[in-house]
């Protein structure tokens, strides 16, 4: 297995990736179809400055670069030691990506490591994080390190309308417009 280092991220670092994990979480949003297109980036910027108010020196998060033996950066992972949901000693990972040119050489199973030795070094008994479904690899890396499923959402497209606007599919609703 690699061997991967975790350390912070430098304000030049937090910098570049900021304007990076935007724009990869709002085309990730766009694709699952949570979210349009207009005006995603930015609301991906605002979601992210709301969780990160002070930046670098937001309380109980760590903002970590990946570092291969000979110092060069492998990928990024962001964590908040408290659970989004207030669940008692699990931490919470939001972001975690190797960087494009460093992908299937096994950094992504050695960053994970580091991540988990960090966040257990922090306080954290657990760490629980979210995947889009269509990332088969993240979800391949997560399942063979141990991660379980806790909870899932799923989504079904249900097709055309067949109902004409006017005539509501249930007496007394009105559809949506």
């Amino acid at each position: 297995m690699r061997t991967v280092t975790v350390r912070a991220m430098t304000p030049e670092e937090y910098e570049a990736w900021q304007s990076a994990i935007a724009e990869e979480y709002a085309t990730e949003q766009v694709a699952s179809g949570a979210w349009l297109a207009d005006g995603a980036v930015e609301r991906a910027r605002a979601e992210n400055a709301g969780l990160l108010p002070d930046g670098l020196e937001t309380e109980r998060m760590l903002l970590l670069l990946g570092i291969d033996p000979v110092g060069e950066p492998v990928g990024r992972a962001w964590v908040s030691l408290d659970h989004p949901r207030g669940t008692q000693g699990v931490a919470f990972l939001y972001a975690f990506e190797i960087l494009e040119e460093r992908r299937g050489a096994g950094f992504g199973r050695a960053l994970l490591t580091a991540v988990e030795q960090a966040t257990r070094e922090a306080g954290a008994d657990a760490l629980e994080l979210n995947v889009f479904g269509s990332n088969t690899v993240a979800l391949g890396l997560y399942a063979s390190s141990g991660y379980a499923v806790v909870t899932q959402q799923m989504r079904k497209p249900l097709g055309e309308r067949e109902r004409s606007d006017d005539q509501p599919a249930v007496d007394g609703l009105r559809p949506i417009r």
